[in-house]
């Protein structure tokens, strides 16, 4: 069972704040028009407790309209604690935490240091189970990315098969740290979609300023079938390190729409900072590339995409390393919330934030 820990009211005081679990928001700064406007910004306090896990590095979050339930997932690859999910009740104006999981491998025990690397996570609209990713790490040791369903307390139920092409092999497959980072449900939960954060080995070189990339998104039956793989034509980086430090560009989300999908894309540039993009993408039209060895000098038609809302236009304040999507329920007035999550890396120099926006 999720490990449960009494709700604290906010107060003031460095203490509470140390301890608070009811966390409220910024003011609220809507954009002028457009179809989207942000409601609000929660930020919770860097290392926050919560039962016996340090809160951070969340990377992926879903809402369950049955429960009103929250689920959000860490990427700490249980160097500070075993690999986890916490559970949520969140409105635009707080995040109040119930409760944190392990999850658990086939055998029962938790994950060992450095063996798993989770990134997104999708409650089952069929099931009420939880689905999650993992990177997976090309170094010393291969490690696959995996596709996990899990019980709501963290117990393992079943690993979907991978994609051969999202195998790691020595001379293909992903590059490390742009492996899965995306996953939601379409088609009634039918399908299970997940996005690469970059481009394969096979598939060239990683997005520069100078150039983008293509990325894979591939859809699969709940039983593993992999249906169609869709290239994703990733944007350039959108500035040169004025330090000659990393910067790079991926998809860090994706999550069903109405007609096709929304599709998140994280930039970070050193000395500058990060930029974040959604958009708008349908699949119509577009090459299956499953059994294309190659996007390099391949003749394929990408998935087409219409940006939806860059960050930087809808009045934060700071705008760090947002990586999960999804949506929330309804707001008055009937417009659909979007909820974000950044991923702080467990930095004190970066936060812990949950956004709120307003979608037409």
């Amino acid at each position: 069972m999720l490990s449960a820990m009494t709700k604290i009211p906010v107060s003031t005081g460095l203490l509470a704040a140390a301890l608070a679990v009811v966390l409220p928001a910024a003011p609220a700064v809507a954009a002028p028009g457009g179809d989207v406007q942000l409601v609000g910004a929660a930020t919770l306090p860097h290392g926050l407790p919560f039962g016996g896990t340090t809160v951070g590095g969340l990377s992926g979050l879903d809402y369950d309209p049955r429960t009103g339930e929250w689920v959000l997932i860490s990427d700490d690859r249980s160097e500070r604690a075993p690999a986890r999910i916490y559970t949520a009740r969140l409105t635009p104006n707080e995040v109040r935490l119930t409760g944190t999981a392990p999850l658990l491998r086939p055998d029962g025990s938790t994950y060992p240091k450095g063996e798993v690397d989770p990134e997104d996570v999708r409650w089952d609209p069929r099931t009420g189970d939880i689905w999650w990713v993992s990177e997976g790490d090309r170094a010393e040791q291969l490690i696959d990315p995996a596709i996990n369903r899990s019980t709501r307390d963290g117990a393992f139920a079943e690993e979907l098969p991978l994609p051969e092409n999202l195998r790691m092999l020595p001379e293909t497959g992903p590059k490390r740290n742009e492996v899965l980072e995306g996953l939601t449900f379409a088609a009634g939960g039918s399908q299970v979609v997940t996005a690469m954060e970059g481009p394969l080995l096979q598939d060239g070189e990683s997005p520069t300023a100078e150039h983008g990339a293509l990325s894979r998104i591939t859809v699969q039956s709940r039983s593993g079938r992999v249906l169609a793989q869709y290239a994703y034509p990733l944007d350039p980086v959108f500035a040169k390190s004025p330090t000659g430090g990393s910067a790079n560009n991926g998809v860090t989300a994706v999550l069903a729409d109405r007609d096709g999908f929304l599709v998140m894309e994280r930039a970070f540039v050193a000395g500058v900072g990060n930029s974040i993009r959604i958009y708008r993408i349908t699949t119509k039209h577009a090459t299956d590339v499953q059994h294309v060895p190659s996007l390099r000098d391949a003749s394929v038609q990408p998935v087409r995409k219409e940006l939806l809302v860059d960050l930087a236009n809808v009045g934060l304040s700071k705008i760090d390393n947002v990586e999960g999507m999804a949506w929330g329920p309804r707001l008055p007035g009937g417009r659909r919330s979007l909820v974000l999550v950044s991923d702080d890396n467990f930095a004190p120099n970066q936060t812990t934030q949950v956004i709120t926006l307003a979608v037409k």
